[in-house]
């Protein structure tokens, strides 16, 4: 497939909370580099495929209005899961929020959007 995924960021407003909900919910490998407030993803236990990063004050001051709407900035991305429930329950116990309950995509599988700790929205799909 030539337009794969290369890479995601997270922005966070604080990125060690966000570092603790992605690694309590999704069990992803998150390490510190570069900069301060900067770490790498691995969704992959071998290669890394995002990052987790101090928001910029410009996405700060939207992200304080889209929290309130949880309309979100920046982009979504789906993350492909086995056990949506254990998820949901994952997500809230780790301080995100379920902001649209379960939707089939016939033929897809199955997703829900949560916002996490940082007022980012994302979705989980049970994939057929």
């Amino acid at each position: 497939m030539p337009n794969h995924l290369a890479h995601f960021t997270i922005p966070a407003d604080d990125v060690e909370r966000a570092r603790r909900f992605y690694e309590r919910t999704f069990g992803w490998r998150i390490e510190a580099w570069g900069p301060p407030d900067f770490y790498t993803v691995f969704t992959d236990p071998d290669k890394p495929h995002g990052s987790i990063a101090k928001r910029s004050d410009l996405a700060a001051a939207h992200g304080k209005q889209a929290d309130k709407e949880y309309s979100g900035i920046g982009w979504e991305c789906t993350i492909a899961v086995d056990n949506l429930d254990a998820i949901k329950a994952a997500i809230i116990k780790h301080g995100g929020k379920i902001l649209h309950h379960e939707e089939e995509i016939v033929g897809v599988g199955t997703l829900f959007r949560f916002a996490d700790t940082e007022g980012n929205i994302a979705c989980a799909m049970r994939y057929v």
